[in-house]
């Protein structure tokens, strides 16, 4: 018995044959596979304050807001803040330059597909006597119209131009969170220098109203020493505190000046700008902070996640320099047709085309290929070596901020108790001055007392205010909860 083996049968095995294989290669890319790091084992935080840690209490595992600096309650804050986010310099830079690498991600993915082109050209030519024409007509004078289709195609065997295209979006990735790294620094930033602009102009307040009860104190001292009641000591004594008070005055101005030209220039206007008035007694300290598990905390910082893509970047550009050693096909081909007249530029005629195909593959270079590939491979450890850094920095940030939250929280307790002792102070030499019981001199030193409990008090509460702000900032700010215009589009845990 015969079989007959139909050549439509065997053409359609043929496809699947080579459709497997091309398959087959497409799915072999050499170089390392990037798989996204997990946490350290032993993640934690050092400093945790105690849950019943008076005046505020961690919350472990709470959400972060995207607008965090809301926390503090402040019209004043937000619209800083706000203000910064629209026309901050650095941040638009930042913006730009992630608009650039999704770009360069795109046109390396383009190189996947094959380049298609049409080229026309027209030529005007007198062929000399001493040659053939080569025209059919054997005229030396001609003009000659060309018009072709070209295709071109270099098969991606072992990945290297796929690695290339891993490597670019990896390369965007972490511009991507570059941006959220100045997002993140840029509001923090803000809040703080407002907090610490406020906090300067309440010291220069209470130090100014203890250089006035410094001077009353001497006017009366110069009066006495004119009756012989005090001694000229006394005097001298006093007139060095008041000359240390004053002195204490023009370092605050100069920080102050500082602080209102930085905030301008955050909001990327001009020193001279006027800018919403924090008010410091008017902000509202947070009662429950937010304190990510430690699990979480490498997916949340952004600095943390621009050193992960660059880590896939470095892995991918390994297999770039390995498929450059590899052999490569390239295909081609062009369409077209040539002729005197445009009229008949594809008469069957006039028709051209080519089909080649090539094979190259590097013999020798000196090893500049395989010193490249090393160069790579040492490029992915330093990426790795990065990456470490930057997860260890990443949790000593947050432990470093939990030390601040529990020191200068114990340290703005102290002061509020020194200011009330100093406020009742005030209160009893008032009151026994009225009763004749003391002389005014001593209501002034008391009053005197109770500005220089207040210079530090508005230190404490300035400072646990910026660690606050520091410890959203330490956490990632957010990012991923914001949708807006500039707002998180990656939401991979």
């Amino acid at each position: 018995m015969r079989v007959f083996h139909c050549p439509v049968v065997r053409y359609r095995r043929a496809i699947r044959s080579s459709s497997c294989l091309a398959l087959l290669l497409a799915g072999c890319a050499v170089g390392p596979d990037f798989s996204r790091p997990r946490a350290p084992a032993d993640a934690a935080y050092a400093n945790v304050p105690s849950s019943a840690n008076e005046g505020q209490r961690i919350a472990p595992g709470a959400s972060i807001p995207a607008d965090w600096w809301m926390v503090f309650q402040s019209p004043a804050i937000d619209a800083l803040v706000r203000r910064a986010i629209a026309a901050n310099p650095d941040l638009d830079a930042a913006r730009a330059a992630l608009r650039r690498a999704q770009e360069l991600a795109r046109a390396d993915r383009g190189a996947l597909l094959p380049a298609i082109g049409f080229d026309l050209t027209t030529t005007r030519a007198r062929n000399p006597g001493v040659l053939a024409s080569p025209l059919q007509s054997n005229r030396n004078v001609f003009t000659l119209n060309t018009g072709q289709l070209t295709v071109g195609y270099t098969p991606d065997l072992f990945g290297g131009t796929r690695r290339q295209a891993e490597s670019s979006a990896a390369a965007a990735e972490a511009q991507y969170f570059q941006t959220e790294a100045a997002y993140l620094t840029l509001t923090s930033t803000v809040v703080a220098a407002a907090i610490t602009e406020a906090s300067l102009r309440e010291q220069i307040a209470a130090t100014q109203r203890s250089v006035a009860a410094q001077v009353r104190i001497l006017e009366i001292l110069q009066g006495r020493l004119r009756l012989g009641d005090v001694a000229q000591a006394d005097l001298a004594a006093q007139q060095t505190a008041l000359a240390q008070t004053e002195q204490a005055l023009p370092p605050l101005g100069k920080l102050l000046a500082q602080q209102h030209d930085q905030i301008a220039a955050l909001c990327g206007q001009m020193p001279d700008a006027d800018q919403p008035r924090v008010d410091l007694g008017s902000l509202t300290l947070p009662y429950d902070l937010p304190l990510s598990l430690p699990a979480a905390l490498v997916n949340q910082r952004p600095d943390v996640r621009a050193a992960e893509a660059g880590l896939h970047a470095a892995g991918a550009q390994v297999g770039v320099a390995i498929a450059a050693r590899l052999p490569a096909i390239t295909l081609g081909g062009s369409a077209g047709g040539a002729s005197t007249d445009f009229a008949t530029l594809l008469a069957p005629a006039n028709v051209l085309w080519n089909v080649a195909a090539g094979l190259s593959a590097p013999l020798f270079d000196g090893g500049a290929l395989r010193h490249r590939q090393k160069a790579a491979e040492a490029g992915y450890d330093q990426a790795k070596a990065q990456y470490r850094s930057a997860v260890l920095a990443a949790f000593q940030n947050v432990s470093d901020t939990l030390a601040a939250i529990s020191t200068d929280g114990d340290a703005l307790r102290s002061a509020e108790r020194a200011e009330q002792a100093a406020a009742r102070s005030v209160m009893i030499a008032r009151d026994q001055a009225k009763l004749g019981a003391i002389a005014p001199l001593q209501v002034l030193t008391a009053e005197q007392a109770y500005w220089q409990t207040n210079v530090s008090l508005q230190q404490a509460r300035a400072a646990l205010y910026v660690d606050t702000a520091a410890l959203y900032q330490s956490l990632g700010g957010g990012w991923w909860n914001r949708d807006d215009e500039h707002g998180a589009a990656d939401r991979r845990d």
